[in-house]
């Protein structure tokens, strides 16, 4: 009987402590899309595209004032349109690198995590046809990601995992400082006490320790992601430069345009701050923000097939 069922949000023993998930959307909803505010990267730029809106308003009515006052003899300064575009070009060339750099960082992610999948289904089957019954296998198989997930977001805590080992190898994995590799050595163990049962010939076992190589590459690929942020030259001046032609661009536009230039500045820096916020966000595929990878999903993919696929009937 398969010891993973469907249930509610979770999946059989594996409980759901946070059931964060990917943001499912009609992609033919343009009104929805267009006005929504979870996901967006509304809640993180509103804050300084108000105070640069603000900061124009300001300068608008400081120039309104001196008009009145004097006549438009004094004037707030304005800046050359032609140095501020040739920034701008400059700018924008660093942002699509910054943009397409994490892009890049959280499509390589979900590549690894798709191998991840492929690898543990073809361990599950494997072991399953030529060294069955393989149920305590496929409870491994599906601990292993939650202890990688976990891993990856720095957290400890283990507790998703307690239904599906043993109490000793639980207790040595919570010990361990590296839980994952733990997990994957006893897979390694499993498959040696079947070869020296004479279970498994010595060419399926070599099989089976290549997908439990991969999933351990796979653990490796995602933990340079992790650890290999986009460095911080490049994240300090694209910051740096940003925030330099935003707060000049309203003395390029208030001479010329009055009370309208704080709109076309809140418009602008709508669109900049978002775009640089959008690839901060996602720069980190495996952590908890609404744009993340959907790895609770992933996990409990990998639980219901080692289930399907090793359970004794």
């Amino acid at each position: 009987m398969p010891w993973c069922q469907p249930s509610g949000s979770s999946i059989g023993s594996l409980p759901s402590c946070y059931d964060k998930l990917v943001i499912h959307y009609n992609r033919k909803a343009w009104w929805r899309i267009s006005l929504a505010f979870y996901g967006t990267v509304l809640p993180q730029v509103l804050g300084r595209v108000g105070l640069l809106t603000g900061f124009c308003l300001l300068l608008s009515l400081v120039d309104d004032f001196m008009k009145r006052e004097w006549g438009g003899e004094v004037r707030v300064p304005e800046l050359d349109q032609l140095g501020h575009q040739v920034l701008g070009v400059a700018m924008s060339m660093l942002i699509v690198f910054r943009t397409n750099s994490s892009n890049q960082r959280y499509w390589e992610a979900r590549t690894l995590w798709g191998a991840l999948v492929n690898a543990s289904r073809n361990l599950a089957r494997l072991a399953s046809v030529y060294a069955g019954p393989a149920d305590d296998l496929g409870r491994l198989i599906a601990a292993y990601p939650i202890a990688l997930k976990q891993s990856l977001r720095g957290n400890e805590d283990l507790s998703e995992i307690r239904p599906l080992l043993p109490g000793r190898l639980f207790e040595q994995v919570v010990a361990s400082k590296n839980p994952p590799l733990t997990i994957s050595c006893d897979m390694s163990r499993w498959v040696q006490r079947r070869r020296n049962d004479n279970r498994l010939d010595p060419v399926t076992a070599s099989v089976l320790e290549q997908q439990i190589g991969f999933l351990i590459d796979a653990r490796g690929g995602c933990e340079r992601i992790q650890r290999t942020p986009l460095p911080f030259v490049y994240a300090a001046l694209i910051k740096q430069l940003l925030l330099l032609y935003l707060a000049s661009l309203p003395l390029v536009l208030v001479a010329r345009m009055g009370f309208a230039a704080p709109l076309v500045v809140a418009v602008v820096s709508l669109g900049m701050l978002g775009i640089e916020e959008a690839g901060v966000e996602i720069e980190d595929p495996f952590g908890l923000d609404p744009n993340s990878l959907p790895l609770e999903d992933i996990c409990r993919t990998i639980a219901r097939d080692a289930s399907a696929v090793t359970a004794v009937p």
